[in-house]
């Protein structure tokens, strides 16, 4: 897994890591962006459970009096993480709209913050996660194929500590020399 991170970490493609909840996915999307090298940020939100408006506004922000509320302009996370890697936990429980709205983003680097006609580009690395099967989602027709695809140009499957007991030893020295500090 680790000589794969090194190998994509200096494309600009999306990455989709897969594995049981508790394997560590986040830490493989931050090792991703550190060996980057990128010089922006590393922004990370669970998606799961966003409406699509609340999605929308999330990801890509909103322009003064685009809704009763919206006071001001709002840049999204996806404009904090400009130059540097959006992180999308939990991709598998997307509303429908909501992942055309991503596709879009994956295919044109560009949004459009709520509100506004004009879009806005960006050069922030997209790198999503879920627990699900997204190929068996493709099927129910609860995931969009296409999306599944462009998420899926770089893949990582990070399996259970069950199925690789050889990296127990190096856990435990881990945790033990962070517990003596």
């Amino acid at each position: 897994i680790f000589q794969y991170i090194e190998s994509i970490s200096n494309s600009s493609q999306p990455v989709l890591i897969q594995g049981e909840t508790g394997v560590g996915k986040e830490l493989v999307a931050r090792a991703v962006h550190d060996l980057s090298r990128v010089e922006g940020p590393f922004v990370a939100v669970n998606v799961a459970g966003l409406d699509d408006n609340v999605f929308s506004d999330t990801l890509f922000g909103h322009a003064k009096g685009a809704f009763t509320g919206a006071e001001r302009d709002r840049g999204g996370l996806i404009e904090k993480a400009s130059g540097g890697t959006l992180f999308l936990d939990e991709i598998g429980d997307l509303s429908s709209t909501s992942q055309v709205k991503l596709l879009r983003l994956l295919q044109e680097r560009e949004y459009f913050p709520l509100g506004m006609d004009e879009p806005r580009k960006t050069d922030a690395r997209i790198v999503a996660s879920t627990l699900a099967d997204l190929k068996a989602k493709e099927r129910e027709g609860q995931f969009r194929k296409d999306l599944n695809y462009r998420l899926s140009t770089h893949h990582i499957e990070v399996p259970p500590l069950r199925d690789r007991k050889e990296d127990i030893p190096a856990l435990v020295d881990h945790f033990l020399e962070e517990a003596a500090k």
